[in-house]
């Protein structure tokens, strides 16, 4: 993908030199220890902490209560990983124009999302976000969250390499934002704890990698050859059968979230067929034949 030297969004925030003070953890462990030790425990672990304190490596906030505390610490990104957020930047900016360009040919105006890029944890309105749940979209801030070591495992455990893998990952992501954008997250989210809910998660998941695709169409004259081929693989790899296949040694169509790796490639090339956000209807079909 020709990235480099192109524009990169302004809509990112850098929490990479965050982290999140735990407070209520903190507070579990002194009340553990007044009731198992009483005051002699806590006076010890005043020392403690008191010692760790000064040597930098505990922030005695936490032990004061409260709800979960960001503080800054000093990083300092590897030149790969530096790469990696420009490079994510510049995906962003491509999907701000394209749907931003969508939206107004439908007379509608596209409001974009942020992109919170963390290492390790970060909060958001949707709760604690971890770098193990992979990148994800909050529909309470709008916000598109990543943890950019994904990508090391993108590779290394879905063998997903290549830059265009990359940007679908956050293409995807962006199709969430637009979904709630139009209305069809709330919808789905309302139908929490029905039989078939996971049926319409499937839907849902299945028209933001048809908006990936869309994305993708509009972007043809960045791509470099073999891109499409890239983003495939990673829907491939991602799908739920494939996942279920790798982490439990067997495959239960019920409780797919995400829809099959079949079912992901044919709904992403869709979007790279029509690249026309109103041809994505997931949800009007037969379920069965998605």
């Amino acid at each position: 993908m020709k990235w480099k030297g192109r524009r990169q969004s302004t809509n990112v925030i850098d929490s990479r030199g965050k982290k999140v003070v735990n407070t209520a953890g903190a507070a579990v462990l002194l009340n553990f220890v007044g009731r198992r030790f009483g005051i002699k425990g806590m006076l010890v672990l005043a020392a403690i902490v008191g010692v760790l304190w000064i040597t930098g490596l505990v922030d005695p906030r936490m032990f004061l209560g409260g709800p979960a505390q960001t503080q800054s610490v000093p990083y300092e990104p590897s030149p790969q990983e530096q790469e990696r957020f420009d490079f994510v930047t510049v995906v962003l900016a491509d999907t701000e124009d394209i749907f931003k360009a969508e939206f107004a040919r439908q007379g509608q105006n596209y409001t974009e999302p942020q992109l919170e890029i963390y290492t390790g944890r970060v909060n958001t309105a949707c709760g604690a976000g971890m770098a193990q749940m992979g990148p994800f979209y909050c529909p309470a801030d709008r916000k598109v969250y990543i943890d950019l070591s994904f990508y090391d495992e993108l590779e290394r455990t879905f063998q997903a390499s290549g830059d265009f893998a990359q940007a679908y990952v956050i293409a995807h992501e962006v199709g969430h934002h637009i979904q709630t954008l139009l209305g069809a997250s709330q919808k789905v989210h309302a139908m929490r704890g029905r039989p078939d809910y996971n049926e319409y998660s499937v839907r849902l998941e299945l028209q933001a990698d048809y908006y990936a695709g869309v994305w993708a169409r509009n972007n043809q004259r960045y791509l470099d050859h073999g891109d499409i081929e890239e983003a495939m693989r990673a829907a491939n790899a991602i799908g739920d059968d494939a996942i279920q296949g790798k982490t439990r040694g067997k495959v239960v169509p019920h409780t797919f979230t995400h829809g099959t790796s079949e079912q992901r490639m044919r709904w992403f090339n869709n979007g790279l067929q029509s690249g026309r956000i109103e041809d994505g209807d997931t949800f009007s079909m037969p379920y069965d034949s998605l």
